[in-house]
């Protein structure tokens, strides 16, 4: 009998030297542009805070400048907390705002298995290139019922870009080339988290529209923010400039508000799940259940 083929290592998408350069270049100014993670930050301490637990170690994975861990430190919540990001950068920055901080790339993690009670991650998962094997990584690292909280751009994000991209190039060009990160969608990562192993996970979205005066503000901001795309060598083409103008005519005349200025959507996937433990409520066997749903249902709506 043949031995089992051994698993192809998935495709190299992203160039992460490239995008460390880009975090980078960005770091010196990222506040000025960290509206988002200062956002979904927010937001992912509000879910932890809906958690009865405390924590006694968490890691920020991809942090920029330590979003998440900055709001949690000295909160109560979690003991220690540690903002990590692959780009020196932005680790200097976190640094510079009192938090203990160090350079760690989440596609190769530098931490023992059960280092961390919980782990947390704002908007840079969407840059690894193997983001099953990232989440393995992730529950790796957490101790027994411990916890981790994530955020990425889901499919939906920038979706006005895309549409406009990609008919100004197909005119002009008559072909395609890669501009913006394939991103996932939101049943993709629920079965990424169950096939990561984690217990009781929990996977929703949302989704924020911000304005611009004109197509060239938005992609500042990206740049900004240190979220132009990073492809591989031989991947990404260079943008003509008569695409570009077509592509911001296209997108003033499709999606501007009566006033002139023009929306970009983000959507936000957030994830959430727990390393298994002895101690967790265990999913009831098919056909175990003593109660309909038709009689929930009739339950929950007050029928008799």
């Amino acid at each position: 009998m043949s031995p089992p083929a051994t698993p192809k290592a998935p495709p190299r998408l992203f160039d992460r030297d490239l995008l460390v350069r880009r975090r980078d270049t960005a770091a010196p100014r990222f506040g000025d542009y960290s509206f988002l993670k200062a956002r979904v930050s927010r937001d992912l301490v509000d879910r932890l805070d809906d958690t009865s637990h405390t924590f006694r170690s968490g890691v920020e994975l991809g942090g920029h400048d330590g979003g998440v861990a900055g709001l949690l430190q000295g909160g109560g919540k979690v003991a220690v907390m540690r903002a990590t990001d692959p780009s020196p950068g932005m680790v200097a920055q976190a640094r510079a705002r009192g938090l203990d901080a160090e350079v760690a790339d989440e596609e190769a993690l530098p931490y023992d298995p059960a280092s961390f009670d919980l782990v947390v991650s704002a908007l840079s998962l969407h840059w690894v290139n193997d983001l099953p094997g990232a989440l393995v990584q992730v529950r790796r690292v957490l101790q027994p019922d411990g916890l981790f909280l994530g955020a990425l751009f889901g499919a939906g994000t920038l979706a006005e870009l895309r549409t406009c991209l990609t008919e100004a190039e197909s005119d002009l060009v008559g072909g395609l080339a890669p501009r913006l990160s394939p991103l996932p969608a939101l049943s993709d990562m629920a079965a990424l988290m169950q096939r990561a192993g984690f217990a009781l996970p929990v996977v929703d979205r949302d989704s924020l529209t911000v304005r611009y005066d004109s197509v060239f503000g938005l992609l500042a901001d990206l740049k900004g923010m240190g979220e132009r795309a990073a492809f591989t060598r031989g991947i990404g083409q260079p943008l003509p400039r008569r695409v570009l103008m077509r592509m911001a005519e296209l997108y003033a005349e499709r999606f501007s508000d009566p006033d002139g200025r023009i929306r970009a959507t983000f959507e936000i996937v957030f994830l959430s799940g727990w390393a298994p433990a002895p101690s967790q409520p265990k999913p009831l066997k098919p056909g175990s259940a003593t109660v309909s749903l038709a009689d929930a249902l009739r339950r929950q709506s007050g029928e008799n």
